[in-house]
């Protein structure tokens, strides 16, 4: 036990919340149910910043970095001495720092969900949900060990199957969830693969013994085993599978469009800011073996982050419906912090990516939530998602629409909001590593810019569209999340996350680089402008331009077709090729084999079921021949 013994509450409490709301939530008034929901988030919240707090001011010594502490710690399963599965917490800067982004964005949709969720059928049941979703997320970042961790994961992907599939009555719903948790389930193997390879060489599952730089894990790097490379590489490849997936990276990413068809507080707690970053922390929480044991595994996660954040931001420019422009932009930007992971080194001003990527977690958390849950006020206001059917909304949503044009210029990332802070440190780390990739990042934030306000413009500006009704701003309890998650994309880049969350625990300088900063924020101004001319008001010239790049259009439009390359290859290919002929074998060959086994059988027993007739001449009738056919045998061999 240490001082932070008190963090096994921490996901705990949400636990008791979802045991006790959905077992009992239907027998009390449903705003109750979600009023006890966020009591628990806040608490978990208090524990979360306290736990911050005295972390940083008091969680290292001078010298040695911020050290990596055990908080409580439990055996599960006692298998053999190599083999133990244990329980708890690990108290560390990235761990420390996901439960503040856990509970913040948590508790913030708990709070705009008693709003935007309020007469909706099984309102009990959506906080249950969300508070189950909330404690496997927790178990998930303060597990000690990956075995762990894989418990929590599986446990946020049946999560975000419940709430995905909230709407259960909705086929289109129902779908949606059924993709993301089978596509995720592949990813999911691959994870478990790589677990599997990689304690069976370090014959352990202990965070701290597989990231010491001295520890088994990196003792395994080197030594080819298959196509010339080594086990360790090979399982850190198997286990960014895990992270791929559950990340929305490309070529895994074709659930998180349709998983907008959730609520969508739901959205902005999965899709933005949770669970879809925890492929990141994953390789965050692994680095050390990644830079220092397999490199080359680290090179794919470069080359996976920078491909999906072009590949989504291209997307999102053409797509019409707000949230799936928003989920688009999840994958970018996720991309953005895939990249900064794979162009990092290990320690000191190597570690630049690492860092730079969890300051973007972290300042990407408050600004897409943000976006997330104004799209939410702009739905629950004109009860639509097509952006295609807005405009001018910014006279009656005045507080959704500041704090959205905030989030877009964070996104943007246009100094002094915390995106241009976040964002610039990625962008050197790319420059001093890959120039390639620094390149595409920059195309990426242009694009970035005008998809944003191509939005922004299309929902607050442009044409005067006549509603069904009066569109109005939302109640207090949803604006208020807005607000405070506006003020937190404001000023999180503030932050000096260069003396908080680095690779080797020891802080180190950084200085804002305006050679690469000035640029970059020239690309995302003209981005803005091109935006603000084609959308602020209704002209010809968004036509105009999709017809001359009509092809391309097309093509961005309909997401490159990826959905039905999948669906080509598992109904053409696989049901035919594979599927057909496993289920005509297992009909005809294991089910015949059967089947003539017990028609032989039956057969049989048909025949010689009148030896069992009931009648005592015959059976002494067979006796008799029986023994005397016996008499003439035994006489004749005699």
């Amino acid at each position: 036990m240490t001082d932070y013994a008190y963090t096994i509450l921490i996901p705990l409490v949400p636990l008791a919340v979802f045991v006790f709301t959905g077992l009992t939530g239907h027998k009390m008034k449903p705003i109750v149910s979600g009023l006890i929901g966020t009591a628990g988030l806040s608490f978990a919240a208090i524990l979360s910043y306290y736990t911050a707090i005295t972390y940083f001011w008091t969680g290292h010594t001078a010298g040695t970095g911020y050290v990596s502490i055990k908080a409580f710690e439990v055996n599960w399963l006692h298998l053999t001495d190599l083999l133990t599965i244990k329980l708890g917490s690990l108290i560390d800067p990235i761990s420390v720092m996901m439960l503040v982004v856990i509970t913040t964005v948590s508790l913030m949709v708990h709070i705009y969900s008693l709003g935007y969720m309020k007469g909706e059928r099984g309102f009990h049941r959506f906080f249950s949900f969300l508070s189950l979703f909330s404690f496997s997320m927790l178990g998930l970042v303060l597990a000690t060990n990956i075995f762990q961790m894989y418990i929590f994961w599986e446990l946020v992907g049946v999560s975000s199957f419940l709430l995905i599939g909230f709407y259960y009555e909705k086929p289109s719903a129902v779908a949606a969830s059924k993709k993301a948790f089978i596509v995720t389930r592949f990813a999911d193997l691959g994870f478990l693969i790589g677990i599997l390879m990689l304690s069976f060489n370090t014959h352990t599952f202990d965070f701290q013994t597989l990231t010491s730089p001295t520890g088994p894990a990196i003792a395994q790097a080197g030594g080819a085993a298959f196509m010339g490379m080594s086990v360790l590489t090979w399982s850190m490849i198997f286990i960014f599978m895990g992270g791929a997936g559950k990340s929305a990276m490309f070529p895994l990413h074709i659930w998180l469009p349709d998983a907008m068809e959730g609520p969508t507080p739901v959205s902005a707690l999965i899709h933005a800011a949770t669970m879809v970053v925890a492929g990141v922390y994953l390789v965050a929480r692994l680095f050390p073996v990644y830079a220092l044991g397999a490199p080359d595994a680290l090179t794919l996660v470069a080359w996976v982050g920078g491909i999906s954040s072009l590949f989504a931001a291209v997307i999102a420019c053409t797509q019409t419906d707000i949230k799936r422009v928003l989920a688009y932009s999840t994958m970018s930007q996720i991309g953005y912090m895939m990249l900064a992971l794979g162009v990092s080194g290990y320690g000191g001003e190597n570690g630049l990516g690492f860092m730079a990527s969890n300051f973007h977690l972290f300042t990407h958390a408050m600004f897409k939530a943000l976006l997330f849950l104004g799209a939410g006020a702009v739905i629950h206001a004109v009860h639509s998602n097509d952006m295609s059917g807005m405009g001018n909304l910014r006279k009656y949503l005045p507080i959704t629409h500041i704090t959205f044009l905030i989030a877009c210029i964070t996104i943007a990332g246009i100094p002094p909001l915390s995106g241009f802070f976040s964002k610039d440190e990625i962008l050197v780390a790319a420059f001093h590593h890959n120039k390639v990739l620094f390149f595409i990042e920059y195309a990426v934030a242009g694009l970035t810019a005008f998809y944003m306000f191509r939005l922004y413009y299309s929902i607050f500006w442009g044409k005067q569209t006549h509603y069904h009704h009066t569109p109005h701003e939302a109640p207090y309890v949803m604006t208020i999340p807005l607000i405070v998650l506006a003020f937190g994309a404001i000023f999180a880049g503030f932050l000096p996350f260069h003396n908080l969350v680095t690779s080797d625990g020891i802080p180190f300088e950084t200085t804002t680089e305006w050679s690469i900063a000035i640029p970059s924020v020239l690309i995302a101004l003209l981005g803005i402008g091109i935006a603000t001319f084609m959308y602020r008001r209704v002209t010809a010239v968004p036509d105009k331009v999709a017809g001359a790049i009509s092809h391309l259009y097309k093509w961005s439009y309909h997401k490159f077709y990826i959905d039905e390359v999948y669906l080509f290859v598992t109904k053409k290919i696989i049901f035919n090729f594979i599927s057909r002929p496993l289920a005509w074998f297992d009909r005809h060959v294991v089910d015949g084999t059967m089947n003539g086994i017990a028609g032989i059988i039956q057969v049989s027993s048909v025949s010689i079921k009148g030896l069992q007739s009931g009648r005592v001449q015959q059976y002494a009738f067979v006796f008799v021949t029986g023994t005397i056919a016996l008499v003439l045998i035994f006489a004749y061999l005699w």
